[in-house]
């Protein structure tokens, strides 16, 4: 295209294109949320909003901040939508006979090794510390199942059985 038929300031870099988030939920599911979930999720939209966007605003170049905000507030939406469709499910009263949403499990596999598993929404998944979606394979094997139980889950490696040892809730 000539030159003619562009403006000065179309010869700058391009700012990346934010695209509107996807939902991690399929249609229809409810957006369960731990107690402890919701909260951080709060602290991590007031510390957006009130320190890094004002942080990265005050930058002096302007297209280096433009495209920063642009990225900050996709996340500052992604949280408030996740707060404002969040159902919030507190951890049930004891005794703790059945894996509910919040639990954390303690499991053991053939070979003898053991794992915690903790059940909670999809925007608190942490694989680093195991924390598993509700909408997970190995959620669902041990939603609603007891101490004592075995569990079969489908891996990459073929089937893996799991038998429930422990089950608890976090405050």
């Amino acid at each position: 295209m000539s030159k003619a038929f562009t403006r000065e300031s179309d010869d700058g870099p391009d700012l990346p294109t934010v695209s509107r988030p996807v939902s991690a939920l399929p249609p229809g599911a409810k957006n369960y949320l731990t107690p402890g979930g919701a909260n951080r999720l709060r602290a991590e939209l007031e510390q957006l909003e009130r320190e890094e966007r004002p942080r990265v605003a005050a930058l002096a170049d302007a297209n280096d901040a433009k495209r920063q905000l642009q990225v900050m507030d996709q996340q500052i939406r992604q949280r408030e939508e996740s707060l404002r469709t969040a159902e919030v499910v507190p951890p049930p009263a004891p005794p703790w006979e059945q894996v509910r949403f919040g639990a954390t499990i303690r499991v053991r596999d053939q070979a003898g090794e053991e794992t915690r598993y903790r059940i909670v929404g999809v925007d608190e998944t942490d694989i680093d510390q195991d924390w598993v979606s509700w909408l997970s394979p190995i959620a669902r094997a041990l939603l609603n199942r007891r101490v004592g139980e075995r569990v079969k889950i489908r891996v990459p490696a073929g089937e893996r059985e799991l038998e429930i040892l422990e089950i608890g809730y976090e405050g």
